[in-house]
């Protein structure tokens, strides 16, 4: 928000940590558009009729599952999420206005050989590509 954009889309799937972000947002930074949306990053139809409405100039991606013992007992969502959720960004990023991709990950170093240590990796050479 330091940068004075024009407007921020708010993602995420999470109907209550999207409310909460949102509701931050605004207080701290009053007069500023903020769009709170709710989709999944693996929803390519969605997430398409979302770049095509608002044509995002820079796509700031943090979409990744990030506590360890969960992920080892859900492997299946750690990937899907982690590493196909990524993958449909980078994708659909060359079909639309972004002039850049922000990868955020900051926890695949907590456990390199977990399962979600791994979806992460994946996450990171996806995105060098």
């Amino acid at each position: 928000m330091r940068f004075c954009p024009d407007r921020l889309i708010l993602l995420d799937r999470a109907e209550n940590a999207l409310f909460e972000i949102d509701r931050e947002l605004r207080e701290r930074w009053v007069g500023a558009q903020l769009v709170p949306t709710v989709a999944d990053v693996c929803d390519l139809k969605r997430i398409g009729q979302l770049f095509d409405q608002y044509k995002p100039q820079v796509i700031f991606h943090a979409a990744a599952h990030k506590h360890v013992p969960m992920m080892e007992h859900n492997p299946g969502e750690a990937v899907k999420n982690n590493v196909f959720g990524t993958k449909s960004r980078r994708r659909r990023r060359k079909c639309i206005w972004a002039q850049a991709f922000v990868l955020i990950s900051t926890d695949k170093a907590v456990r390199p050989t977990s399962v979600m240590g791994a979806t992460k990796r994946s996450r990171s050479c996806t995105c060098n590509r």
